[in-house]
């Protein structure tokens, strides 16, 4: 297609734009395709952007730049797609069991996941336990870019149980890898519990109290064009908590949590602040914005990342058989732990549904910068 456009002698943005628009256009049909089949859109995605390996000019999957554009597509989409998924949940006292449980979850399945990868990733390679950890941590997350889009036709308490799980094991892999992969990062396992345990009480301090300023921002904004000025706040407040060693997507939570469930959150003398009646006439243009920006950067996120994967290393016996012993001790932990923590509750199809994605990807590439 690349190699057709250009024998027309198009300018290059002319091409650009046609390959942009072409992408979006077919990552459109493949929701459709991903609703009638269960096949996930994404991995559609991926096959789409190995494809145009073979017919993108010589080079293109080598270039630097596709890795940079990786990275900035794969943190604002990820900071979209978390957003997309707090506006989507309800709080309600009879839901707490069911928040507690995902969080459980999330965070023993991490570790434990996090730490048998490691002990695999030690004796197949002979690496050091702290390396081993800090590359098993983003392989033990479970992707939420790819679970949220995924769980429309589950019935409700399982949706909320995979969004809650999968936003969960985000927040709780990005702040364990942050502290494993520090340079300041304490020696002792006990210095670095303590120190993770207070940047989290920090971390959700800021949150709430930022979370309720740019709510009531929403609320007195009048401008016209002030649904992406509060997405553009919330990218800031992103990035200056990432390079301050915050994880950031807490406060990306807490935020839609407060914004979808405002007669909770805003009681007492707050409720004159704010009223849940000003809100909703822009909340659902809010959350049509944010779930349409989430698809396109999550679209070429996706795509960018199948033209950059190499296919020989598929090819080699010795990945594969460090990719299924992988998967099984990921599995093996899931199963452990949702039958504990759900007992008596059928775990199909939260069992299969562990998909890595977005998360994963950024975290090596970080690793590899």
């Amino acid at each position: 297609m690349f190699n057709l456009l250009s024998s027309l002698h198009l300018k290059p943005e002319y091409i650009a734009i046609m390959a942009a628009s072409l992408i979006i256009i077919i990552s459109f049909v493949f929701n459709f395709i991903s609703k009638k089949t269960n096949v996930p859109s994404v991995l559609l995605l991926l096959l789409l952007g190995v494809g145009i390996q073979y017919i993108a000019p010589a080079g293109l999957k080598d270039d630097p730049l596709i890795s940079k554009l990786l990275i900035i597509v794969g943190k604002v989409g990820l900071i979209l797609i978390v957003l997309e998924a707090a506006l989507d949940l309800k709080l309600k006292k009879e839901k707490l069991g069911l928040i507690l449980k995902s969080l459980s979850v999330a965070l023993f399945a991490l570790v434990g996941s996090a730490l048998l990868i490691a002990l695999a990733i030690q004796y197949f390679l002979e690496a050091s336990f702290i390396n081993s950890l800090a590359y098993a941590v983003p392989l033990s997350i479970m992707s939420s870019a790819i679970i949220i889009p995924s769980v429309g036709g589950l019935p409700d308490d399982k949706k909320e149980f995979m969004i809650y799980e999968s936003t969960f094991s985000d927040i709780f892999g990005i702040i364990f890898f942050q502290f494993l992969t520090s340079t300041e990062a304490s020696s002792t396992a006990g210095e670095i519990a303590l120190n993770v345990f207070v940047d989290l009480l920090i971390t959700i301090a800021i949150a709430i109290f930022l979370s309720y300023v740019l709510v009531w921002m929403f609320k007195n904004i009048t401008s016209n064009v002030k649904l992406f000025l509060i997405i553009a706040v919330l990218m800031l407040v992103y990035a200056v908590g990432s390079v301050f060693g915050i994880s950031s997507l807490i406060i990306i939570l807490f935020f839609g949590l407060i914004l979808n469930n405002i007669k909770l959150f805003f009681r007492g003398p707050l409720a004159k602040l704010v009223k849940e009646e000003e809100i909703k006439p822009v909340f659902h243009e809010f959350h049509i914005i944010t779930l349409e920006s989430a698809f396109v950067l999550r679209t070429f996120f996706f795509v960018m990342f199948g033209v950059s994967i190499s296919l020989m290393s598929l090819f080699d016996w010795h990945v594969a058989m460090y990719s299924l012993v992988i998967v099984a001790i990921l599995y093996a932990v899931r199963f452990t732990f949702l039958k504990l923590l759900l007992w008596g509750k059928s775990i199909a199809p939260e069992l299969y549904l562990a998909p890595r994605g977005l998360i994963t990807v950024l975290l090596f590439y970080t690793m590899v910068e």
